[in-house]
């Protein structure tokens, strides 16, 4: 069965509403055509990967449908850019791709996004409600609000996202259908330790296993017996979503769709079963490192997803007023930032030895210094799996207070063995 544009979508595809929005209308149903998809179906809302600056084309093309009067048709924030634009950091963008990158982000505002510029736009809310259809781009946010959320989206990549941004349609397709949404598999992970699960340390670790396990299907995480909180399903879905390709996890008891392990497997049998070790889970632990053993630590950065606030009140509760030895860069979307800012925190923050970083993150664009050899401390799973190949740093993967333990000593610590 082919592609059914309704009378409307051939009108915008025709040129009836305007250059621009056609060009995005055809983007999307040639998507949808190449896709499979049968029809095109309504969204509530989008979340814009593609306005982060990786060469000219994708600055001209958003002029293009800025010059064709192209304007969002629905809720649209924007996921990191390539600048700091609240000026926190110093982002070492060289001219000319400094002006494109400030161009990119002109025609994106002109287009009708929010200037949200984050990562973790379900933390600035922009929470779609369950079981609505949506299209968002960025591998961490669309894997929690399919998984935590429960609101439904494909991982929408650069220019179709903006596409279906202006049209307010997606392909009905992929995870927009509930068939495809229920657990083929279950990950077991009963076997651990409760202290270990109960830790900030397990989530990015298990989020790093159940992605290379799992690959793209969708499974179950069975033997969680608390909700470990949403920082920590934040930190295991970025994880899953860089290590494998994960648009949707469910855990029994914790996320929407998986009240009982029996409803996230739609009442059948599981394809397959993962039994986590804790054999598993160490050498999944110790994959997350790169460096060689050594005293040697040249920075420590968190915040990959962007830190909520509840993050930074357990990074200034194990600071301590601290002067560090070695930075830290803290990456934040500027909706914590303002609420830093109102309670008067960012300047003691900044005062400590942390350099906030708002709008972009440090593994997107240039702001860690060149080092040959340099290290870098992390807790967070996405951190470890892109900082080596996109900043040249080898990484050292520990707890929040491993990070801020090292820093404050200026050699890296290991404090907690959870």
């Amino acid at each position: 069965m082919g592609l059914t544009l309704t009378a409307e979508e051939r009108a915008v595809a025709d040129g009836m509403f305007g250059a621009g929005a056609a060009m995005a209308m055809r983007i999307v149903a040639e998507s949808a055509r190449l896709l499979g998809a049968p029809r095109l179906i309504p969204i509530a809302s989008a979340h814009i990967d593609g306005a982060l600056y990786h060469g000219d084309s994708g600055t001209l093309f958003a002029e293009k449908l800025v010059e064709g009067g192209a304007r969002v048709a629905v809720r649209s924030t924007l996921n990191v850019g390539a600048l700091d634009l609240m000026g926190c950091s110093r982002v070492r963008l060289e001219e000319p791709a400094r002006g494109m990158a400030r161009r990119m982000t002109e025609a994106y505002r002109r287009l009708g996004c929010e200037q949200s510029w984050t990562c973790a736009p379900y933390q600035a809310g922009h929470r779609p409600d369950f079981g609505t259809d949506v299209a968002w781009g960025e591998s961490n946010a669309v894997v929690f609000c399919n998984s935590v959320l429960g609101a439904r989206t494909n991982r929408y990549g650069d220019f179709l996202d903006i596409a279906s941004a202006i049209t307010g349609r997606a392909p009905d397709y992929g995870l927009h259908r509930p068939e495809n949404r229920r657990a083929t598999l279950v990950f077991d992970v009963s076997a651990l330790p409760t202290t270990f699960l109960a830790s900030e340390i397990a989530w990015p670790v298990l989020g790093s296993l159940y992605g290379r396990e799992v690959g793209n299907a969708v499974g179950v995480v069975v033997g969680v017996d608390t909700h470990p909180g949403e920082d920590a399903l934040k930190a295991f879905g970025a994880a899953a979503a860089s290590s494998g390709a994960v648009g949707l996890f469910h855990i029994a008891g914790v996320t929407p769709e998986a009240t009982t392990l029996a409803a996230a497997l739609g009442g059948r049998e599981p394809e397959a079963v993962i039994r986590v070790t804790k054999e598993m889970a160490a050498k999944a632990r110790a994959s997350l490192s790169t460096a060689a053993a050594s005293d040697r630590l040249d920075a420590v950065a968190i915040g990959s997803p962007h830190l909520s606030l509840a993050e930074f009140d357990a990074l200034e509760r194990l600071v301590a007023g601290r002067r560090l030895a070695v930075p830290i860069y803290a990456c934040t979307g500027r909706h914590a930032l303002a609420e830093l800012d109102r309670a008067g925190r960012r300047r003691a923050l900044e005062t400590s030895g942390i350099t906030i970083v708002a709008d972009t993150c440090v593994v997107v664009t240039p702001i860690l210094p060149e080092r040959l050899g340099a290290v870098l401390m992390t807790n967070s799973g996405k951190f470890a799996h892109y900082a080596p190949g996109n900043t040249g740093y080898a990484v050292l993967y520990g707890s929040l207070r491993d990070c801020v333990e090292s820093a404050a000593s200026g050699r890296p610590v290991f404090t907690d063995l959870a």
